[in-house]
């Protein structure tokens, strides 16, 4: 598989991060320590050649930029996942063996933006354009976002996105509080 190209929407370019992006990565999460931004962005721009060399799917982040000016507003990626994706309902709440059956792969979706630049329709945008890359030239047959029962506003861009929003009972584990699914 190739190296993903840079998507362009509109408004926005969705683009491999790059080491020149630290200033305003590093402003999107700044309680996390210089040199572990410095080390993960580091890690994430080496990846991208690192998976094509071994012919695997593109996956990692990208920077979410506008197109007028290049300003970097967010991230966004696709990530190999793996859970009880369309399972909430029906997760068991006992033995680990019996939940880790139920667990299925998926592609997983992410994206964050910096609150300066929420509420624009940037990360449907951007997702929008992930997941038609995604779905036309990767192929992949299922494309799953997830966060907290709090976080509304991903929730509402998991519903613009025309996902299938699941939700888990339980309180834990966090990040399965809420499942979107959007379906090839």
């Amino acid at each position: 598989m190739t190296e993903m190209p840079a998507l362009t929407t509109e408004r926005l370019s969705v683009r491999p991060l790059t080491s020149e992006d630290f200033p305003a990565y590093r402003a999107l999460e700044p309680d996390i320590p210089d040199d572990r931004q410095r080390a993960t962005l580091a890690w994430r721009v080496a990846s991208y050649s690192e998976l094509g060399a071994l012919l695997q799917p593109p996956y990692g982040e990208r920077a979410i930029t506008l197109r007028a000016g290049g300003t970097l507003v967010g991230l966004c990626g696709l990530v190999p996942a793996f859970g009880p994706f369309g399972l909430l309902e029906t997760w068991p709440r006992d033995p680990d063996e019996e939940r880790a059956r139920r667990f299925l792969p998926a592609v997983g979706m992410y994206w964050m933006l910096d609150p300066a630049y929420r509420g624009n329709g940037y990360a449907t945008e951007a997702a929008a354009a992930l997941i038609a890359y995604g779905f036309g030239e990767m192929c992949l047959q299922r494309i799953v976002a997830s966060t907290e029962h709090t976080n509304t506003a991903s929730q509402a861009v998991m519903s613009r996105l025309g996902m299938r929003l699941d939700r888990n009972p339980e309180p834990e584990p966090p990040w399965f509080q809420v499942v979107g699914i959007l379906d090839a």
